[in-house]
């Protein structure tokens, strides 16, 4: 099977970009398996790619415009992408997409895993839950992931959208 995916999410992006009347071309490259993106239900190891936004003709206003507060623009962005061009798709024709601009989901990343240290280290000094709130579910899973490395720490989410918690606490 030859593997279309990467460009059928470089080509969707671009349409919609182009959509949105935004001057902007995607690179995609073939990525690790992003667990973060990844739905619970499904296996591991479906196809991951990058589709990063090249901000070379955007300006600073575009570019904060399509990243949102606290990148819930480009969670939208990254949600659509994978929501449409998987609908309907037999598994091994699925792909986890992560939509990348100017380097946020990189520095969101690095804040996540920070915050996720943080916690574990709250939770062996005190023995009390730490709770993290205002994270998306792809925030969630992805720290949740990284959680599952220790064994002395366990996460779960509590609540209700939108205040569902992402709560680490001692096993």
């Amino acid at each position: 099977m030859t593997d279309t995916r990467i460009q059928r999410g470089q080509k969707w992006l671009e349409e919609l970009l182009k959509l949105m009347k935004v001057p902007a071309m995607v690179k995609a490259q073939k990525g690790e398996a992003q667990a973060e993106l990844a739905d619970p239900e499904e296996p591991e190891e479906a196809a991951s790619y990058w589709l990063t936004i090249d901000e070379t003709h955007l300006s600073r206003t575009q570019i904060q415009a399509l990243i949102g507060e606290e990148g819930h623009t480009l969670d939208a962005i990254q949600y659509l992408v994978n929501a449409i061009l998987n609908m309907g798709k037999e598994h091994e024709e699925q792909a986890a997409y992560t939509v990348e601009l100017d380097g946020y989901r990189v520095r969101r990343q690095a804040e996540l895993l920070a915050l996720a240290e943080y916690a574990i280290q709250q939770v062996r000094t005190n023995g009390q839950e730490f709770e993290m709130k205002s994270l998306s579910a792809a925030e969630r899973r992805q720290i949740h992931t990284f959680l599952k490395e220790f064994t002395d720490v366990e996460s779960y989410s509590r609540g209700k959208e939108p205040d569902r918690r992402l709560v680490v606490r001692r096993r």
